[in-house]
């Protein structure tokens, strides 16, 4: 066999294998998405009395668990950021590691997102919520802050995720939002763990409770 056949044998071996993953994963994904929709709280009912806003994205709903379970422990105003070219399934993953991708080398290469604004000038505290992609927080959220205003409003930025954060993202993102206008930033996050080895949805609740609302609630 020449070495073009070679070649062209482990090219195809390569892409055997990547379709294989973003499969797999895809599959754990479509789960996870029917899974925790029945957990935990269901969307809050409209309140104008709410000073809280929770607004986040979501592709395989932890980061939506979260959410919602933060708008009910906090009486919160809940808005969820819809992207469609992320939905579920081989195509919306690979859109997702590729828009990621793009994201470390050009800042403006953000997505197109539903609502493009949201009028926070009622709220003393603005959380944001987003899965954590490729080290980075997922596009969708920094197509958010992108297109708002964060006058006054204290920002807290929480973050699920598989493996690890660029904690030079985080301070990025730190940068953007206040100088939108922010008071003040916090960032709280929650490992999952590995797709294969994730923490329960209950267990992400628990340490919701223990470790992220001490902070929340400190004066």
């Amino acid at each position: 066999m020449s070495f073009l056949h070679w070649l062209a044998l482990a090219l195809a071996l390569v892409v055997v294998a990547i379709v294989g993953v973003l499969f797999g994963v895809t599959r754990i994904e479509n789960y996870q998405a029917r899974h925790l929709k029945a957990v935990g709280p269901g969307i809050p009912a409209a309140s104008g009395s709410k000073s809280v806003a929770v607004v986040f994205f979501s592709r395989s709903g932890n980061t939506g668990l979260a959410a919602r379970h933060l708008a009910k422990q906090l009486d919160a105003h809940l808005v969820e950021l819809q992207a469609a070219e992320y939905e579920l399934g081989m195509a919306g993953l690979a859109n997702a590691l590729k828009d990621a991708n793009t994201l470390k080398g050009n800042h403006q290469a953000l997505p197109d997102i539903q609502p493009h604004t949201v009028d926070l000038s009622s709220f003393d505290t603005v959380y944001l919520g987003s899965p954590i992609w490729l080290y980075s927080p997922a596009p969708p959220i920094w197509a958010f802050i992108e297109n708002n205003r964060f006058d006054g409003n204290h920002v807290v930025l929480f973050n699920t995720f598989n493996s690890n954060f660029s904690q030079e993202r985080i301070e990025s993102f730190r940068s953007k939002v206040m100088n939108r206008g922010a008071k003040s930033f916090t960032h709280l996050q929650f490992k999952r763990g590995r797709m294969t080895q994730q923490k329960t949805p209950d267990e992400m609740l628990e340490a919701i409770n223990t470790q992220w609302m001490p902070i929340i609630e400190r004066p």
